[in-house]
């Protein structure tokens, strides 16, 4: 008996170790050696160069935008825009944001305070009937200080059934109908929270009479000319469209589609489609349009006084750090950043549908060698 435990325990730890190596083996990237005073133009190339190699390594599938002072160093593609490997990813290919999409959701917002159909200051109670949480206001939904429950999700789930297709409408009356006590005080404490973009979104539905798809299509994307990039989620008229990616995972080459499940009929906080080439017209928004006057855009860089005085650094979709802003995002094999230097004026995008791995230490040597 005692020599078969020692068998097992072997093989035990035979297989631990195998395991341990393999995964210390493929948590491994090459590093992004720049060279010092190397000019801007052999910088670009090197790193165009490093995502090819990733590429080839399967450790990268995506596209990039490096800009600066508004002009492109870098945009491409880097693989396939689906688990069939039938097309290639180009600087036009629109993304799922993930998250990043809470800033497009808060450019909504700030449009109808521009046109004087909200007050930042309004309570959701003013514009969502029945909301339980009386102290809310449209202002800590953006800032994420709410303190209203982020259940939205375990609400759909217990629901699923009934629901079928989980809608904004249908989100948001889940939160009116099953109330459950508030984290805390609004502007107590920062707690990022989904339901709070959910909220935001169905805000902008009520007041404009329309899908919260058709609203940012209609007001903010085409007026901007940004051709890539649109709300899209099981509710949308087009099952598919021009030049939209799927999400896959990757494992050591082996591609396997990721479908969309029954929550994904929701927008606001997620549900935003984007390109690279799109980024630099987003890029050069946020510094002057003709949609939301300078002192307006402004507000979305605020760092928010909390209750205790501190300041919380969480903006209106963007995290606010000093003279860098940014957001990322993760869904559906989606893996997203922005990182805006606004003091460089310099912008990094990196978008990725193969539910990668590498990621985040990707955008970490990049952004070292951009910013």
């Amino acid at each position: 008996m005692k020599i078969v435990l020692y068998i097992l325990l072997a093989l035990g730890i035979l297989i631990l170790g195998f395991f341990t190596w393999f995964f210390l083996f493929f948590n491994k990237i090459p590093d992004l050696n720049i060279p010092e005073n190397v000019s801007e133009e052999e910088k670009i190339v090197l790193i165009d160069d490093w995502l090819e190699e990733l590429n080839t390594k399967n450790k990268f599938n995506g596209a990039i935008l490096i800009a600066k002072e508004g002009k492109t160093l870098l945009a491409k593609g880097y693989g396939y825009t689906n688990h069939s490997k039938n097309e290639k990813l180009t600087a036009n290919s629109s993304f799922r944001l993930a998250s990043v999409s809470k800033q497009f959701t808060a450019v909504g917002i700030m449009l109808l305070e521009e046109r004087g159909q909200i007050e930042y200051d309004d309570l959701v109670s003013k514009h969502i009937d029945d909301f339980p949480y009386k102290e809310v206001t449209i202002r800590s939904l953006l800032n994420q200080v709410s303190g209203v429950p982020d259940k939205y999700l375990t609400l759909a789930e217990k629901n699923k059934e009934v629901i079928k297709i989980l809608s904004n409408e249908k989100a948001v009356d889940l939160i009116v109908t099953n109330t459950s006590k508030k984290e805390f005080e609004p502007f107590e404490k920062y707690q990022y929270s989904n339901t709070n973009y959910i909220l935001l979104a169905r805000i902008i539905e009520i007041i404009s009479g329309q899908s919260f798809e058709d609203f940012m299509d209609k007001e903010v994307f085409n007026p901007l000319g940004m051709k890539n990039t649109r709300v899209w989620n099981l509710f949308s008229t087009e099952k598919t469209f021009e030049n939209k990616t799927n999400g896959f995972e990757n494992f050591m080459g082996r591609f396997k589609e990721m479908k969309p499940t029954f929550i994904d009929g929701v927008a606001g906080d997620g549900g935003v489609f984007s390109s690279v080439n799109d980024f630099l017209v987003w890029d050069q928004f946020w510094y002057d349009n003709e949609l939301i006057d300078k002192g307006n855009l402004k507000k979305a860089f605020g760092t928010p006084k909390l209750k205790s005085g501190t300041l919380s650094d969480y903006g209106f979709g963007w995290v606010i750090d000093k003279d860098v802003v940014w957001h990322n995002g993760a869904w559906l094999a989606a893996n997203t950043v922005i990182i805006r230097n606004t003091k460089k004026k310099t912008c990094l995008v990196i978008l990725d549908n193969s539910s990668n791995f590498f990621f985040d230490k990707i955008t970490q040597q990049i952004e070292n060698t951009i910013h």
